[in-house]
């Protein structure tokens, strides 16, 4: 812990805040891709933080970090320089929208890319079992005016317009989505629409209530009669 918080989180593909404070979660991320540390969960963590090495951490809000930090991140100045290809995996979904309109960071966050097409693939597999890799050319990018921030072997960015990016193709159904046909309106009803039935009074089981006035001749003889044969 004091390794990956205090001395080479990019080497894991973590990147914690200027405060140095990282999630507990994506620190059990980092961990559980390493062989043989798969079994750590959180109760491990707090063990760690009960025992004689709690004074070598700071913890606050599901956050961690190593009060001894031997790295630095600077999102105020630029990086000088950038490779010419830099990677990034994006989860499914979200290939179409970034080969259309690019990828951007949500508050608070930035986009996390990297020179090493495995490194990139492993950030992406936190948040997607199978993530699609996009190639950035980053160092077009810089020269057209976007900013990029190093932080070791890990470059931040808030925005990446789709002119720098390259993946696979779009599925062909992804590409033209079915256009649905809308429904006809028509000022007329329909002889028949489901959950309805229709009123026929030649089908009336008691026709007699279509006459007005009194009930025809016999009526009680007729009833008297259906009586005796029930019982």
């Amino acid at each position: 812990m004091v390794y990956i918080l205090g001395h080479n989180p990019d080497e894991f593909g973590l990147v914690p805040d200027p405060n140095g404070f990282l999630a507990f979660k994506e620190l059990l991320w980092a961990l559980h891709e390493e062989p043989g540390w798969g079994y750590v969960r959180q109760g491990s963590l707090n063990e760690v933080l009960l025992g004689k090495d709690r004074s070598l951490f700071e913890v606050t809000n599901h956050r961690i970090r190593a009060l001894d930090r031997r790295w630095d991140l600077d999102i105020e100045a630029p990086a000088e320089s950038v490779p010419k290809l830099l990677y990034i995996a994006v989860r499914q979904r979200a290939h179409p929208h970034a080969l259309e309109k690019g990828l951007r960071s949500g508050q608070g966050t930035l986009l996390v890319l990297s020179p090493d097409e495995d490194m990139a693939l492993k950030i992406g597999k936190r948040k997607d079992r199978s993530p699609v890799l996009l190639e950035v050319r980053a160092e077009q990018a810089q020269v057209e005016g976007i900013l990029f921030h190093v932080f070791g072997r890990l470059y931040l960015t808030q925005e990446i317009p789709p002119r720098f990016i390259k993946g696979p193709p779009l599925p062909k159904e992804s590409l033209k989505a079915p256009v649905k046909e809308k429904d006809k309106k028509t000022d007329e009803m329909p002889d028949f629409q489901p959950g309805t039935f229709v009123l026929q009074a030649g089908r009336d089981p008691a026709p007699q209530r279509r006459h007005k006035g009194k009930k025809d001749k016999g009526w009680k003889e007729e009833a008297k009669k259906l009586r005796r044969r029930k019982t």
